[in-house]
């Protein structure tokens, strides 16, 4: 501290900062930010950015030494049957365990949010598989669904001839989009049961003053006001089921012979099986660019409904 005169000729006591320099006391806080910043850069933008470079290149995961192949890993993608259809799966399951499951998860929701006994045991319930390890409830699924499995012997007893359902093309498929739709449901339902439990009952209230009916006071009022709970669920079921790898490794490892292979599994073969590490880059650059033109294009579709919510 230190006494100096102020405009009026007043002896006043001045305090001095401890922390001179670039460590002033409001700089401080951001060398705080380094820590993860470096770890971020470190860990995911700075290999993020070589992953796009070395999927221009032929490199094989030794070394640094590639040959630039400009885009042939993106044309050999859509030229390779195996690889174009791992493409075709991937959007295909995502499109069904996207609307599938945001479809059970609004009406569990619904249910869910009417008071009644055991009401909180039952969304443990349902929310418990997307809890769970998506590996481990894979391989769980796997032994219900083969050829001597639990499914198989309830079926039997309808009358349906067993199958090996994981091992049939078609039906391995179906089985896939079954598994993840069990385990993102209970994902959406509970977003949706925080929509819902945000609408005022005064909404509701007023509805039923209008004589509304169940139908029309759920079309025309609990719907749109749901719309930003939509928007959060079908981003996220969206990024999940097109980057969907567990669940493969556990129940089909791809097969059979590449009928579920998607672009998740597809990149990861080509990286670590068969060290075409340039081809599995460039999958997972066509998977990122997926990825975002599936989530921009939702985003959008549900734009218009939030602003006329909010």
């Amino acid at each position: 501290m230190a006494k100096v005169k102020n405009a009026d000729g007043v002896m006043v006591i001045k305090k001095h900062s401890t922390l001179k320099g670039p460590l002033e006391v409001r700089h401080v806080s951001w060398w705080f930010l380094v820590p993860g910043v470096a770890l971020i850069l470190l860990l995911r933008i700075i290999p993020s950015i070589m992953g796009v470079g070395f999927s221009f290149t032929d490199w094989g995961g030794i070394g640094f030494k590639a040959n630039i192949t400009f885009f042939e890993n993106y044309i050999n993608i859509f030229s390779d049957k195996t690889l174009s259809g791992a493409v075709v799966n991937t959007i295909i399951i995502s499109i069904c365990v996207v609307i599938i499951s945001n479809i059970l998860g609004l009406i569990l929701a619904l249910w869910l949010q009417v008071k009644f006994k055991l009401r909180n045991v039952y969304r443990a319930l349902f929310f418990i598989p997307y809890a769970l390890s998506y590996l481990a409830t894979a391989y769980v699924w796997q032994y219900i669904l083969s050829y001597k499995g639990p499914f198989n012997v309830l079926v039997e007893l309808f009358g349906v001839e067993a199958k090996a359902w994981l091992a049939t093309p078609g039906w391995a498929t179906v089985m896939i989009i079954v598994v993840m739709v069990w385990q993102y449901t209970g994902l959406t339902m509970v977003i949706y049961l925080a929509g819902l439990e945000s609408i005022s009952e005064d909404v509701h209230e007023a509805c039923a003053v209008d004589g509304a009916g169940r139908w029309k006071k759920f079309t025309k009022v609990t719907f749109p006001l749901l719309a930003p709970a939509l928007a959060e669920a079908l981003t996220l079921t969206v990024i999940f089921s097109l980057a969907a790898f567990d669940v493969i490794v556990g129940l089909t490892g791809g097969g059979p012979s590449g009928a579920t292979e998607t672009l998740a599994y597809s990149a990861y073969m080509n990286t670590f099986r068969y060290s075409l590490y340039g081809r599995g880059c460039a999958l997972a650059v066509l998977l990122t660019i997926l990825i975002a033109v599936f989530t921009v294009i939702q985003r959008r579709a549900t734009k218009k409904a939030e602003e006329n919510v909010s």
